[in-house]
């Protein structure tokens, strides 16, 4: 990708991904933001958590978290919002 291309891409926030169980999203989660599903593939990705501890925890498949982590992956955390996946699916 040029220099000129990464200009033109849009900035997301960015987003506190800590891995400690405290800034983890609580168990009885069910209504997933962005914000929560890059918190948990970060804490799986700093070996606070393990996929099937995440999996477990939360009631996730392994194609559902594998599917969060390849949209962070390839398009950034922006991505994990419904609307972005909706569009990225299109494309």
């Amino acid at each position: 990708m040029s220099d000129r291309e990464l200009q033109r891409r849009p900035r997301t926030r960015q987003l506190n991904l800590g891995a400690s169980p405290h800034e983890l999203p609580a168990p009885e989660t069910r209504r997933w933001v962005a914000r929560r599903k890059a918190q948990v593939v970060a804490a799986v990705r700093a070996g606070a958590l393990s996929l099937e501890e995440a999996c477990s925890r939360y009631g996730l498949s392994a194609e559902e978290y594998g599917a969060w982590e390849q949209a962070i992956d390839r398009h950034g955390p922006g991505a994990l919002r419904v609307t972005r996946l909706q569009e990225f699916r299109q494309t």
